[in-house]
This record gives C-alpha cells, structure tokens and sequence, in this order.
C-alpha cells in the first residue's frame, strides 16, 4: 500500500532569493533558498527546490540575482529634519544648533512640516532598505501619521526639553502631549513609542527623575544624547559636578531600556557604568565624523559585552538616511581607531544594523533576523551589475560594495513596501512637491 502524498501546504509568499542572511544564526550565509511567509509572518527558510515541493504560495517572488537580509533599523533619526537637509553644513554642533537648527525651527516647526518631513525621510529610508526607525522630533502624532501612511515600523520619541519650542511650553507639557499620542497609537501594529529625553544639557534632574518612572511604568525604552563632544562634558562637570552618564546613573536612568545615542567620549568608568547596566549604544559614525564631535570607541564597547545600534541620525547633520554608507563608515572607522584591519568585520556590522537594534527597541522578539515565527520585514539587493562583480563572499559585498541604490525590494510585515525599486504607497510627484514646498519657505 503506497503512503499518500502530502500536499503542499498554502502560504501567501514564496521569495526565492540567490543569497539569504539571516543573520540569526550568526555569520550564516543561505544560497538558492527560500522565505516562506503567511499573515505576515516568516514560518519558513529553506532550499528553493524544497520549498515549492512544501508549500503552495498565492504569490511566488523570483530573486535569482539578489541578496536578502533582514530589514535595517535606523537606531537613531529626526525624521522630520530632512527638511533641513543640507540647510547649515561645516559647522561644529553647537554652532549648527544655535545658529542654524533651532532659529529655523522656531519659526518653521509645525504639525505639518513634521508630517512632511517624515514622509521625505519614510520614502528615503524605505528605498534604502531601512524597515524601522527610532525618531525622536517634536509633534510625533504627525510623524505618526507619516509612518502610517507609509507602512514604515517606528518608534517615535516622546521628545522631552526643558525649555519652550512650537511644540509645549515647558517639560510637562512636552511629557503631557507625547504621552496623548502614545494612547492614541497604542493598539497600532507598526507604531510604538520611546521616551526622548534630548540630552543632559536640555532637561532637568527633575525631568529625568519623572522619565524614569514613566519608562518603568510604560515599559518603554528612553532614547537619548549623551556624550556627544568634550564640551558637553566639561558644561555637566562644572554645573553638576559629574560627568553625564555618572549623573544619569544617579538618577536611576541607565539601565537595559537605555539608548545612547553618540557616545563618543567616554573614560572607562562611563563604559562600565553602561556595560554594567547593559544599555544600548546607538552609533552615528557620519553624523560624528561630519559634526567633527569624533569618533565612538565602538570596538571597546562591543568587548565589553555592551549591545550597539547603528543610526543615521537626521538628514541635517549627515546629510542621508543611508545605513549602508552608516555600516561601511563603521567599520572602516573601527578598523583606523584600533589599527586592526579584522576589526568590526562585515556579519558584526550587519547585526548591529539589524538584530541589535531590534533588541534596543524591545523588539527582537519580532524584527532584526529571519527566523520562523518573525515579522517578514526584509529587504533584497541586486547583485548583477558589472560595478558590483565579481562576488566572493555575499556578506562581505554588503559592507564594502553594494549600497542602497542595490536596493530593489522591500517588506514589512509581509507586505511589499517597494518594488524594483519604487515605492508603492506615496509618489514621486508627491514627494517632490513636499520638498520644494518647504525649501522655498525655509528660504524665506
């Protein structure tokens, strides 16, 4: 008696790629295999010619010349300020911030500009394979409203300063109107929120003291400058009489939930103090290099077991939202920091533009790698143009040769989000008209 044939069981994807990275488990590379997806979900990675024996697909994607990885996740961004792009280049921080940022912010910042410049930096991440950000700006309803529209997942900054904007008053009403869009968002599957304290030097002991308390209470992550130049350490030493992270520490704030974003001066007691209480290191290598604010000591804080991110920062200070070149930048500036050509090698880079951000963010358990069970957020490169062969080794290709124009697709939650290259939510007509919209009034 013949044992009967088992069918095919039905999926609603079938991605057939010619190189899969999973990255998870790590330093994997997967040739001619497969991403079976349902509801969203990645129930399967495995060789293409089992995988349409396994199961029946609605839709079958042929990626014979493509790499596919994880979608990346921008640890640290204002999304909104790309419509600053370009508007105050060559100059050091604060210069750039008091001069330039925020006179321009006061008379332009509105619900509308964050709604438009979340839009420009959505589309401009979206194609560059970026399926999360980490915001943090003013009025995150409307960056909220952004994302949405796009199909982008975000976490969205509950910002916190203590002094006056077009946005709140004052740190109340900053934590009162963020907190008002949190409950608006909570139930929505792509949009989830942070506290955004913006930096030691802009928020009050007494601020912090309530941040903490709502991060524990929320169960969200606090997302937050620090350590960014020599200066900001020697203003905390002189008006606080401790270095930033020694007085976040006093403050009850380090902790597994915290990102810090730049950390560029640090002295072995703040890598301790951050190792112990395991935070997160978001690392803006171009946004660094271009404020001239210097440069993370990344490889030290990896061998002290610390978790680090990657991020783009905002289009005002780097002057893209490119986590390829951020990947590249990264490595190429551990290697000269360390005098070590093996340092950050590329599968280290890739992680940290993935799965460490994903774990950052509390949501690894969903995005960052691909494994069954995870949200299919993923993102394909091409591979067969002259500039980029011949091909040795797929992963190395991603740091130091493909880019985000190698970018064809994207998706997010098993939805396609770009196709050959095209976004499939919002046009370019549309996205051009936002930009010269708000150039024109940025220059008056």
């Amino acid at each position: 008696m013949k044992a009967r044939k088992m069918a095919p069981t039905p999926i609603d994807l079938l991605i057939d790629a010619r190189y899969i990275i999973p990255v998870e488990p790590f330093n994997t590379t997967l040739e001619h295999h497969s991403v079976a997806i349902r509801g969203g979900r990645i129930v399967d990675i495995i060789p293409s010619d089992q995988a349409r024996l396994q199961y029946a697909a609605s839709e079958t994607v042929s990626l014979p010349e493509h790499i596919v990885t994880p979608g990346l996740i921008n640890l640290h961004t204002h999304a909104a300020m790309t419509l600053m792009r370009g508007l105050a280049d060559d100059l050091p921080l604060m210069r750039w911030l008091q001069e330039a940022i925020w006179p321009a912010e006061t008379k332009h910042v509105s619900h509308a500009f964050v709604r438009d410049g979340s839009l420009l930096a959505g589309a401009e991440m979206l194609r560059g394979g970026i399926t999360t950000c980490n915001d943090m700006y003013f009025f995150p309803q409307a960056s909220a409203e952004a994302f949405d529209r796009l199909g982008m997942r975000a976490v969205l900054g509950i910002t916190v300063i203590d002094f006056p904007s077009q946005y709140a008053s004052d740190a109340d009403d900053y934590l009162h109107k963020g907190l008002a869009s949190f409950e608006s968002w909570r139930d929505h599957p792509l949009i989830r929120f942070a506290l955004a304290p913006h930096a030691p030097y802009t928020v009050s002991n007494r601020s912090f003291e309530r941040i903490g308390i709502l991060a524990g209470e929320l169960e969200i992550p606090i997302h937050i400058h620090i350590h960014e130049t020599s200066d900001e350490i020697a203003s905390s030493l002189r008006d606080f009489g401790q270095r930033p992270i020694a007085r976040l520490e006093s403050l009850g704030l380090l902790g597994p939930n915290l990102i810090g974003v730049h950390a560029v001066h640090l002295d072995r007691h703040d890598i301790e103090r951050l190792s112990h209480h395991r935070c997160t290191i978001a690392h803006c290598p171009i946004s660094n290099m271009k404020l001239a604010s210097g440069a993370a000591p990344v490889t030290q804080l990896l061998e002290q077991g610390l978790s680090v991110g990657l991020g783009s920062d905002g289009a005002a200070s780097n002057n893209r939202l490119d986590l390829w070149r951020e990947m590249l930048q990264a490595s190429l500036l551990a290697k000269l920091d360390t005098g070590s050509a093996s340092s950050l090698p590329a599968h280290q880079a890739l992680r940290m533009a993935t799965l460490h951000g994903a774990r950052a963010l509390g949501i690894d358990d969903l995005t960052g790698s691909l494994l069954p069970g995870k949200a299919a957020d993923l993102c394909a490169l091409r591979i067969d143009d002259p500039d980029s062969l011949p091909l040795f080794d797929p992963v190395s290709h991603l740091l130091y040769v493909l880019g985000r124009h190698c970018v064809t697709d994207v998706w997010i939650d098993g939805q396609r989000r770009v196709k050959g290259g095209e976004l499939l939510q919002i046009t370019n007509t549309e996205l051009l008209s936002i930009a010269r919209l708000w150039q024109n009034k940025l220059r008056q």
